[in-house]
């Protein structure tokens, strides 16, 4: 395993077409513009990069409103988990032999830190479970992770205002 180099980046600086195709190499379900990753990016508090000869390896990313935080990216190359990773896809965090991703991710967690986030939250999917609970995460009791499709928001029937107290 050569040498691997973390950097935080400034999102403008990140080259979407190198993110993208680096989501394409992990098979991340992504379908999207570059000027929409510009603009995640450019939403994003902090982003770090881990590279090795010169390729991008991984990506991590935290959002932050100066009081909560959300490590919501923490993405790296199967190629670079090891042999324990299972799926080998979407970068997810199956196996860390190498510890890139604990690196990316502790950088976030510490600028969101800084950044005066006094909570920080993280969903991890199936195999990534294990992976945050390393890094100090626990499950909160009683929450229950939910989504919607934002195109389906309008079928949503409002409450009426009486029937808010």
């Amino acid at each position: 395993m050569g040498q691997v180099e973390y950097e935080l980046v400034d999102a403008a600086d990140v080259d979407v077409h190198e993110l993208l195709e680096f989501y394409h190499r992990q098979q991340h379900c992504l379908n999207t513009s570059p000027e929409k990753l510009r603009s995640m990016l450019e939403r994003s508090h902090c982003v770090v990069v881990a590279r090795q000869d010169g390729r991008l390896v991984g990506i991590a990313r935290g959002l932050t409103d100066g009081l909560r935080g959300y490590l919501t990216e923490c993405k790296l190359d199967p190629a670079c988990q090891g042999p324990g990773a299972v799926t080998r896809t979407e970068g997810r965090i199956e196996h860390d032999e190498y510890g890139i991703a604990r690196e990316l991710a502790t950088r976030v967690l510490a600028c969101l830190r800084e950044a005066g986030a006094e909570r920080i939250d993280v969903t991890a999917h199936g195999t990534e479970e294990d992976f945050c609970r390393d890094l100090g995460f626990r499950p909160v009791r009683g929450a229950v992770a939910m989504r919607m499709d934002p195109r389906m928001a309008s079928l949503a029937e409002p409450v009426p205002a009486h029937a808010v107290r």
